[in-house]
């Protein structure tokens, strides 16, 4: 007797990974900014400013999110307004990208050393925005980039992702290092927390919502 054939059932296709588009156009930027959480490291970035495509190429890479970032700034008035920003930019996308925050880790921390400098971030996707900035450097400047404006670009990535973070550089002498540290941390400290927990399937809060 002839067998019939039974086709297999087809697989679901894969879920696509949480992602985000955001463009934000003011009279001082013009950003187009796309984020993947459950990405692989990919980046491209352009700001005008290397030192900021330097670090934010760094963030992707070592948090294994996928990053473009397109930014026009007025660049010949300071770098101020493209810096914080890129910041907010990234903030709304992250916001965007993590949705409801179901079944995430929620928390994260890292410690990153370069050469000589070490820095600690820990990160509470808690809901409420919040920035403590222990970090002091002796250089006014890295590149092109104010060493001050680091602070701006992290209060506001804390305060549109509604992120609770602490920055602490523990150690350092070279701006370049101590910068570099910061941007690393984060990104290992809000790839830990941006996870998602097999075993945790509604919103990690007692409140029930982040």
């Amino acid at each position: 007797m002839k067998q019939r054939r039974v086709r297999s059932p087809q697989r679901a296709a894969p879920l696509k990974g949480r992602q985000a588009l955001v463009e934000r156009k003011t009279r001082e930027t013009d950003i187009r900014l796309a984020l993947s959480l459950d990405g692989s490291g990919r980046s491209s970035i352009a700001t005008g400013i290397g030192f900021l495509d330097h670090m934010l190429t760094a963030l992707a890479t070592h948090g294994r999110f996928d990053l473009d970032v397109r930014c026009k700034g007025d660049l010949h008035v300071d770098a101020h307004h493209s810096i914080e920003d890129v910041g907010i930019a990234l903030g709304q996308a992250l916001r965007e990208a993590l949705g409801d925050k179901r079944g995430v880790v929620r928390f994260g921390h890292a410690y990153v050393p370069l050469d000589e400098a070490l820095s600690r971030c820990v990160i509470d996707l808690s809901g409420r925005p919040w920035l403590h900035f222990g970090v002091e450097f002796k250089a006014r400047q890295v590149g092109t980039m104010p060493t001050e404006l680091f602070e701006d670009f992290f209060w506001a990535l804390a305060d549109h992702g509604r992120l609770n973070i602490h920055l602490d550089t523990l150690r350092g002498r070279n701006a370049h290092h101590i910068a570099e540290t910061l941007f690393k941390s984060t990104a290992r400290a809000l790839s830990m927390a941006v996870a998602l927990d097999p075993r945790v399937t509604d919103v990690p809060s007692t409140k029930g919502s982040l």
